[in-house]
């Protein structure tokens, strides 16, 4: 009987430290829960962190045709938009894109039967994907105006108000080049690292232009690129970065800090500087254009180990539709474009802004 007690009460002691220790355990798991979910509440408020840009240039082309066909039309389409569904359906590998499937999205959003906010709601990473590409996009595709050729009009030329691709490839019209998809290949001079640019390969002296418009926020030497400038998109997300320009003549000599340039314009030339720590140094073997995209969605992201760098391969060959033809003046031995152009928003900052550098950082104030 004293047996029987004893190991009753034994039975009942290890029930009591086991409703405890599950009590602790069911405690420690809804805590958890509970700062997973914070956790993922507060990434939502956070900014991205990464982005690998995959879209072809296939996929690009057709987005855009879509875009620009469809602004007359009852339903307009945005190409970002559409790029960024596919991005969420293919997971952001469009190495699975087929055309069937943009142009079955098409059809639904042109006849009515779905909207784009129908067919995302319940797609988790829509909104990423809306986000990211229209950071590395934002800015190619609106409405601008151009001169175009006219014989019948004083000096040839004529205005024209447009609306498609306002972006352009950053080597002039006539120029010959030559790329491959060389993102992410080793370099080793100053230290062992991944190359996040584009080289595009092409004779001394090739007229540069900007891609985007923009201000002027670096210019001058860098060990690694040489003589190079860096402009950053009017929305502050995108950077543009060319680099290796010409010994002694890199750049348009117009251009300084601060400066505004409109998509098309002249900037530098090509050339071989770099790998040196002295300026003007021509240690670059093959002349070419160091062409880089930087995405920036904070700050903190602009140098160091957060920046975020993305594969131009097939945004250059997207944007060789739209190159921009050049003149040199045999005075001042600058080239400049053909035809003028103008962008709206570039045209705003010009006359609305202000630019100045704060503890080192490049600040845009707008004004009414």
């Amino acid at each position: 009987m004293v047996r029987k007690s004893k190991t009753l009460y034994i039975v009942l002691c290890e029930l009591i430290v086991l409703s405890l220790l599950s009590s602790f355990i069911i405690k420690q798991s809804l805590n958890t829960e509970a700062a997973f979910r914070s956790a993922a509440y507060d990434k939502e408020k956070d900014f991205i962190k990464w982005v690998s840009f995959d879209v072809s240039c296939k996929a690009l082309d057709k987005a855009y045709q879509y875009d620009v066909n469809s602004q007359t039309e009852e339903i307009p389409l945005n190409w970002i938009e559409l790029l960024a569904y596919l991005g969420a359906k293919y997971g952001g590998d469009f190495s699975r894109y087929k055309e069937k499937h943009m142009t079955e999205l098409v059809k639904k959003l042109q006849s009515k039967e779905e909207t784009m906010e129908s067919l995302t709601k319940d797609m988790k990473y829509y909104n990423y994907y809306l986000e990211a590409y229209t950071a590395v996009l934002g800015g190619m595709v609106g409405e601008y105006k151009i001169e175009v050729p006219d014989e019948t009009a004083p000096g040839g030329k004529r205005w024209e108000n447009k609306y498609g691709l306002k972006a352009f490839l950053p080597i002039a019209k006539y120029y010959p080049y030559s790329h491959f998809d060389d993102f992410g290949v080793s370099r080793s001079y100053g230290y062992k690292r991944k190359h996040l640019g584009h080289d595009m390969m092409g004779q001394v002296g090739t007229p540069i232009i900007a891609a985007e418009s923009g201000y002027v926020e670096a210019l001058g030497w860098n060990k690694y690129g040489g003589w190079r400038i860096g402009i950053r998109s009017f929305d502050t997300k995108r950077y543009y970065y060319y680099a290796h320009l010409r010994k002694n003549f890199p750049y348009n000599k117009s251009l300084e800090v601060g400066s505004i340039v409109q998509a098309g314009d002249v900037i530098g030339y090509m050339g071989r500087t770099g790998y040196s720590a002295n300026e003007n140094a021509n240690n670059i073997n093959t002349s070419h254009l160091h062409f880089g995209l930087q995405l920036i969605f904070d700050e903190s992201q602009k140098e160091g180990v957060s920046e975020i760098w993305i594969d131009c391969y097939d945004i250059v060959q997207f944007l060789y539709k739209n190159r921009s033809e050049t003149v040199k003046d045999p005075e001042t031995k600058e080239y400049h474009r053909v035809y003028q152009f103008v962008d709206p928003v570039a045209e705003y900052y010009i006359n609305h802004s202000t630019y100045q550098y704060n503890d080192n950082e490049f600040e845009i104030h707008i004004y009414e």
